[in-house]
């Protein structure tokens, strides 16, 4: 839990009442790997918190698995539009490690909000960093070459970078898994 609370006061300041709130609100969950969290077509009704493991979400295009996301330690994850309006879910989530995760409820997390107008800033804050990170994928999509995202990769989440399996990573990166085999051995560190 302490990962979690600070995690929270890295955005907001938390007195002892809510820090107790945020301990009855989460609960705590062990996953093995390769469990499904979120299923595509069903609505997503918890906001997760990975303590430790590392996640992927994705799409089924035609068969084709496109990872959109890689989640790593000390990260917030959901899928944001189903979680937020109800609606179903355009994404699966599933691990790639064992994963301990803390997860709220989307009752508990409305409560939460209803408690204090901060916890309305900290949604409106983790919603806003989601629309940054995806604004800058797009960004680096149109702007950086195949190389030039899988060093940034390595340079922003090395952890990832050595757990991950090629496959995952290329996909992520929209690149080949053979394109992004040969740009590795093209690289020394």
């Amino acid at each position: 839990m302490d990962q979690l609370i600070s995690f929270f006061e890295q955005k907001i300041q938390l007195s002892e009442k809510e820090i107790a709130l945020l301990e009855r609100m989460f609960t705590y969950v062990e996953l093995p790997k390769k469990s499904i969290i979120i299923q595509e077509g069903k609505t997503e009704s918890y906001l997760y918190f990975v303590v430790e493991g590392i996640l992927k979400g994705y799409k089924n295009k035609n068969g084709k698995i496109i990872v959109e996301h890689l989640v790593g330690n000390t990260t917030l994850f959901t899928a944001l539009d189903s979680f937020m309006n109800g609606t179903p879910s355009e994404d699966c989530f599933e691990s790639i490690t064992d994963c301990k995760l803390y997860r709220i409820s989307k009752t508990n997390f409305n409560l939460l909000k209803q408690s204090d107008t901060k916890w309305n800033q900290l949604a409106e804050a983790i919603i806003n960093e989601s629309l940054r990170c995806k604004m800058e994928r797009v960004h680096d999509f149109q702007t950086l070459t195949a190389k030039e995202r899988y060093l940034k990769f390595i340079k922003q989440t090395p952890e990832l970078a050595l757990q991950v399996s090629v496959e995952n990573i290329a996909s992520f990166l929209g690149i080949e898994p053979q394109s992004l085999s040969r740009i590795r051995k093209q690289i020394t560190f």
